[in-house]
C-alpha cells in the first residue's frame, strides 16, 4: 500500500476554503445554506458499501478505494488519466456544525453529505456599551 497525504480543507468564513496537506484524488465541492452546510463529491465507480464516511472531532472524513475492473497491466495503457487506488479527504468543519445532525445519500455517483448548523455554536455578537 502506498504512503498518502492526508489533505484537509478548513473552512472558513472570512476567506476561501484553503487546503492544509495535500492527498487523495476526491474532488468535492461545499457549500453552505442557512441550515446546514453540504459536502458534494463525484466518487465513480464505487458501491455505497464501500465509501467510509466518519467525524472525529470536528473533522468529518471521507475515504475508499477505487480498484481496476479488470487485471490490467501497466504497459497496456494507451492513456492513463483515472485514479484508481485508495483516497481520503478530510475537511475541519466550522464550529457551527451539528456533528450530531449528519446524513450522507449517495445517488448517481455523487456522495452528499449534509451537515445542520448548531445556531448556539455559530459566532457570538457582542454590542459595545
Amino acid at each position: 500500500m502506498q504512503n498518502h497525504e492526508l489533505e484537509i480543507i478548513e473552512i472558513d468564513k472570512n476567506e476561501n476554503a484553503k487546503p492544509i496537506i495535500e492527498e487523495g484524488q476526491l474532488a468535492l465541492d461545499i457549500y453552505e445554506t442557512k441550515e446546514a452546510f453540504i459536502v458534494l463529491a463525484p466518487i465513480a465507480g464505487l458501491d455505497r458499501k464501500e465509501i467510509e464516511i466518519m467525524i472525529n472531532e470536528d473533522v468529518l472524513v471521507i475515504k475508499g478505494e477505487r480498484n481496476y475492473p479488470k487485471n490490467i497491466k501497466e504497459k497496456d495503457f494507451l492513456v492513463k488519466e483515472c485514479y484508481f487506488g485508495p483516497f481520503s479527504r478530510s475537511i475541519l468543519l466550522p464550529r457551527e456544525a451539528d456533528l450530531k445532525n449528519v446524513k450522507a445519500k449517495f445517488e448517481k455517483n455523487i456522495l452528499e453529505i449534509t451537515i445542520s448548523k448548531d445556531k448556539e455554536n455559530g459566532p457570538t455578537h457582542i454590542e459595545i456599551e
